[in-house]
């Protein structure tokens, strides 16, 4: 089980496609609009990636990051974000982020990510 976290339901779309493609529909993938809904899932499903935008309301990612990470030191989270930033994949990454991909987002980024990680 996978999950996509984003505030742009487009963005989520995009995710969703790309990711159903690279895993070729091998497995659930559900979607969460905030951090807080991210965090929500997270414990409820427990999914094998989370895969994180960093700009939401409610809460950001950065927060929620920090909090799946708390509850679960085995978390695998890939930021997707528009924010390049040293400073925010720096942050990220030590809030428990594993990876970044920059948005948009698209098959063969995401597949990249995954092999270099060794997900797939």
């Amino acid at each position: 089980m996978y999950l996509v976290v984003d505030d742009s339901r487009m963005a989520r779309k995009m995710a969703v496609k790309n990711l159903s493609l690279v895993i070729n529909g091998q497995s659930t993938i559900i979607e969460a609009q905030n951090g807080q809904e991210a965090v929500d899932l997270y414990k409820q499903h427990k999914p094998t990636i989370c895969f994180m935008d960093l700009t939401m309301p409610i809460m950001d990612g950065f927060t929620a990051i920090e909090e799946i990470c708390n509850y679960d030191k085995n978390a695998k989270i890939i930021v997707i974000s528009a924010d390049i930033q040293e400073i925010s994949m720096q942050r990220a990454k030590e809030n428990g982020a594993i990876g970044f991909i920059k948005k948009p987002i698209n098959q063969e980024n995401l597949q990249s990510m995954l092999s270099t990680l060794g997900l797939i």
